[in-house]
């Protein structure tokens, strides 16, 4: 079945062939994501004895990213979304061995390993998304990415606890054979995707638009850099040109924020107001992704009944709400069981958010462009994050930090404000 077919509304996506390898395969590849992500910090804290270690691994993920990001997007742009994915899962398999010769001594393969692998998953994420749209149909695109969403929350369910086992048991070399086991299977599983003629045709015609060339492959490097310069800044017009787009963006540089705090403060808020360890910290964390499994179930309903504005919109109310109750309730209640409760339900709309918003992008960027939109927005995100994170070190000694963490809820609510007044159903850049 192509996504040019008009299925029934009440069948779900993953009946659609193409579409259930993409989604397996994200899930196979998400979760040996999460088994390095764990298994790597925890390889630099027990080497180097320092949690600077640790965050080095981090911030070398979040540098390049930040860095390049938004230009990898053109590229995606370029080259056809399939193979693209085939050939980067390939390279991120193979470019994780060298992590077998890490050793205290030599963590300058974590670091360099780290930043290539972030690097790589820049190219893969943004074309996985603009995939998307080719494999479901126009009415079923919400509930596309929203079984999306609950992929990558089920991947974190299973990956994180993983990723901690593997390396108590078997170390980094177990924890790498596995991941790259799993970019080899993902790449396996979409090769296995059909082409899509018009995925073919657009690529085609990005690469050869201008000045009468044939294709990238006949051009000067000079002129195909510059080509590239004009397609990245074309990007950010879309943006800079559309209201939706730079509502959007808006809305992800706040949000962006908001969470470069959390991932700062909410450790303190654990263990100075909770009174509450590691384990209680990674508890609660952990099931937030059962949150955003049922938050992925949900959304698909929501998706059926209001427009992707709504979801953004009542979904960042609903999530700000939470969060100030979260925030300001240890005075009544330190009890870890009502936290881990509050963090499932926070799961959901955060969820809901985000399936209405790369549902908005999809539906409002002409797919020629869709992979460089989506690389402009999620560097927004990653850079204000990385705001964030400076901002909540810098207060997180600071004395009471509910104050702020206030202010970080506050910041999701004005996210949903923006979402109902400034968004509009629009389908199409204008």
């Amino acid at each position: 079945m192509t996504a040019t077919e008009s299925p029934s509304r009440s069948r779900s996506p993953l009946f659609r062939r193409d579409f259930a390898l993409v989604w397996t395969a994200g899930l196979v590849s998400d979760t040996g994501d999460w088994l390095l992500m764990i298994a790597l910090p925890l390889f630099a804290l027990s080497a180097t004895g320092s949690a600077l270690g640790a965050s080095t691994v981090f911030l070398v993920e979040l540098v390049p990213m930040l860095l390049v990001g938004s230009f990898l997007g053109v590229l995606v742009d370029r080259w056809d979304h399939r193979r693209t994915i085939v050939i980067v899962a390939l390279l991120q398999g193979v470019l994780l061995l060298p992590l077998l010769a890490a050793s205290a001594d030599r963590m300058g393969i974590v670091y360099a390993v780290a930043a290539v692998e972030a690097v790589l998953g820049a190219i893969i994420n943004p074309a996985r998304q603009a995939m998307i749209p080719r494999l479901v149909g126009a009415d079923q695109l919400a509930r596309g990415n929203a079984l999306i969403a609950v992929s990558d929350n089920l991947a974190r369910l299973v990956g994180s606890p993983l990723g901690g086992l593997s390396f108590a048991l078997w170390g980094l070399p177990g924890v790498v054979i596995a991941d790259a086991a799993s970019y080899l299977v993902t790449a396996g599983l979409v090769a296995f995707v059909r082409p899509h003629p018009l995925a073919v045709t657009e690529t085609a015609a990005a690469g050869a638009e201008a000045d009468g060339e044939s294709g990238p492959a006949k051009e000067p490097t000079a002129k195909a850099e510059r080509r590239i310069l004009r397609e990245w800044t074309e990007g950010l017009a879309l943006i800079a040109r559309s209201a939706t787009l730079r509502t959007i963006a808006l809305i992800a540089g706040l949000g962006g924020v908001a969470q470069g705090l959390f991932l700062v403060l909410f450790l303190v808020y654990v263990t100075q107001n909770l009174g509450a360890g590691d384990t209680g910290a990674g508890i609660i964390r952990g099931v937030q992704a059962i949150g955003g499994v049922l938050g992925g179930l949900v959304a698909g309903l929501l998706a059926r009944r209001f427009g992707p504005r709504s979801m953004i919109g009542g979904g960042y109310l609903l999530f700000g709400m939470l969060s100030l109750l979260t925030w300001n309730l240890a005075p009544f209640t330190t009890a870890l069981w009502v936290y881990a409760g509050l963090f499932i339900a926070m799961g959901i709309p955060g969820v809901t958010t985000a399936t209405g918003e790369i549902t908005l992008v999809q539906k409002s960027v002409p797919p020629r462009a869709l992979g460089r939109v989506i690389a402009a927005i999620t560097t927004v995100d990653g850079a204000a994050q990385a705001i964030g994170l400076l901002v909540g070190g810098l207060l997180a000694d600071s004395g009471d930090i509910v104050p702020i963490l206030d202010v970080q809820a506050s910041l999701y609510l004005l996210c949903g404000v923006i979402g109902i007044v400034a968004l509009r159903d629009r389908t199409r850049l204008t």
